[in-house]
């Protein structure tokens, strides 16, 4: 067995006087004071982590809304104020002056790179994204109409398979190669499930584009003629990889740290986190924006479609408005409303009925104030949606995407607990409320 690494300690939370929280049992007036814990942005945390040996009872929390399952360093949400951060930079600013490898550097190491770090990084990046010829043959074994994710969850696990050189975790150089690896492999493996699911050749990855331009090249390109590559569609793709790059614990990425608290080798931890992110709550909202569109069907019903919404009995959604965790204007539609915008108008898209739909629906939703009141502005997933569809993936490729986008964040993520001189394999607790003992009773005297 290798040892595990040493690693840098971090600095205690507090270096002034500890403040505590005090838990008192209404019925025997006995009082526990609990440690606050304060990070540096952000709601103050109860330490509960010795609630249970000090009073024999834990917390309950379904859904973990009201629980802090880690300390990160790596991305800071402020859903009330409508801020999202990482490593200290707005959202916005990254998307206007960086690019989606550069923003993968800082999310893996903690600082932006000066130009010969990024240089190095952008090499490494550009040599891993051929993948084990081998996986050509891996996809033969699923059927073509698959669900492209089905595809992704088999594929991105099954590389441990192919380069178990790298999966001691202990190991910081073979943490630092796979989660290369899965950064540049990703979009490899994206566009070969996107060829595959339409009887197309896969297109080999190109060394002289940029991670965008190479992920649009594999996808559309053929090999019977040079693939031209629209700027404004590669910018576009960048700023969606950016802004679905990470978010702090949502349901996927807290997948890949309780995989990962286990030991588990990366390669099996992001394909749970792709598992995950396939449900329709989380990834998939983007898809079900254009299958309400598809429902809607022509602009003269959009305000009929709105007033089934405003009725709470009709179960009807407006889906790509609102977020869980932005009570304001998700930071990230700003930033894809222009870019949105953009591809439209490059790709000459003014005779599509879903898109032209999906543009009145906005126009009215957004001058109602029953929308307004209740603060459900666009989010990122309405405009991701439009304008992927813009640019001609079919919506079942919208979450491997996501997916794709999301992979540096989780294996950031995952990097940061291995790296955690405290890590221990997760194991929430439960409310138990079924049967209490009872003896077993023969099947024949059974009722």
């Amino acid at each position: 067995m290798v040892a595990k690494k040493a690693v840098k300690s971090e600095p205690a939370e507090s270096t002034g006087p500890q403040k505590t929280f005090t838990l008192t049992d209404d019925q025997t007036g006995k009082s526990w004071k609990l440690p606050v814990l304060q990070g540096t942005q952000g709601p103050e945390v109860i330490d509960v982590r010795k609630l249970y040996g000090e009073t024999g009872m834990f917390t309950f929390d379904p859904s973990y809304t009201s629980t802090a399952s880690c300390k990160s360093r790596i991305t800071f949400i402020d859903g009330d104020e409508g801020i999202l951060q990482h490593r200290g930079y707005s959202i916005q600013e990254l998307t206007e002056k960086s690019t989606y490898l550069e923003v993968a550097y800082l999310l893996l190491y903690g600082d932006l790179p000066n130009q010969k770090q990024f240089d190095e990084f952008v090499h490494s990046i550009t040599y891993h994204t051929m993948v084990h010829e081998q996986i050509h043959f891996f996809f033969r074994g699923f059927r073509r109409d698959s669900h492209p994710m089905a595809v992704m969850c088999g594929v991105v696990g099954g590389l441990s398979a192919f380069y178990h050189d790298s999966l001691d975790i202990w190991n910081p150089t073979h943490r630092e190669t796979s989660a290369h690896r899965l950064i540049a492999k990703m979009p490899t493996l994206a566009a070969m499930t996107y060829k595959y699911s339409q009887g197309l050749p896969f297109m080999y990855p190109r060394n002289d584009l940029s991670y965008a331009e190479n992920f649009l090249y594999m996808c559309f390109g053929v090999p019977a003629e040079p693939y031209k590559i629209k700027p404004v569609l590669s910018r576009a793709m960048d700023k969606i990889m950016i802004l679905h790059a990470d978010h702090e614990q949502n349901a996927s990425t807290s997948t890949v740290r309780l995989a990962g608290s286990s030991g588990a080798n990366p390669f099996a931890c992001i394909a749970s986190g792709i598992t995950s992110l396939w449900g329709p709550s989380h990834g998939g909202a983007n898809q079900e924006v254009l299958e309400m569109l598809q429902q809607i069907g022509s602009k003269d019903k959009i305000p009929e479609f709105l007033k089934q919404v405003k009725d709470k009995n009709s179960g009807v959604r407006l889906m790509g408005f609102g977020h869980r965790v932005y009570k304001n204007y998700d930071p990230r539609a700003q930033v894809l409303k222009k870019s949105c915008d953009e591809v439209l108008d490059d790709l000459g898209v003014k005779h599509d009925p879903l898109l032209e739909l999906a543009q009145e629906l906005e126009r009215i939703a957004l001058q109602d104030d029953y929308f307004a009141e209740r603060k459900l502005f666009p989010n990122v997933d309405f405009y991701s949606g439009i304008i992927l569809k813009a640019m001609g993936f079919p919506t079942s490729m919208f979450t491997v995407l996501f997916a794709l986008s999301r992979t540096v964040g989780w294996i950031s993520q995952w990097k940061e607990m291995i790296e955690e001189p405290s890590l221990r394999i997760g194991r929430p607790r439960q409310l138990y409320s079924g049967p209490t003992a009872r003896p077993y009773v023969p099947m024949s005297k059974r009722k």
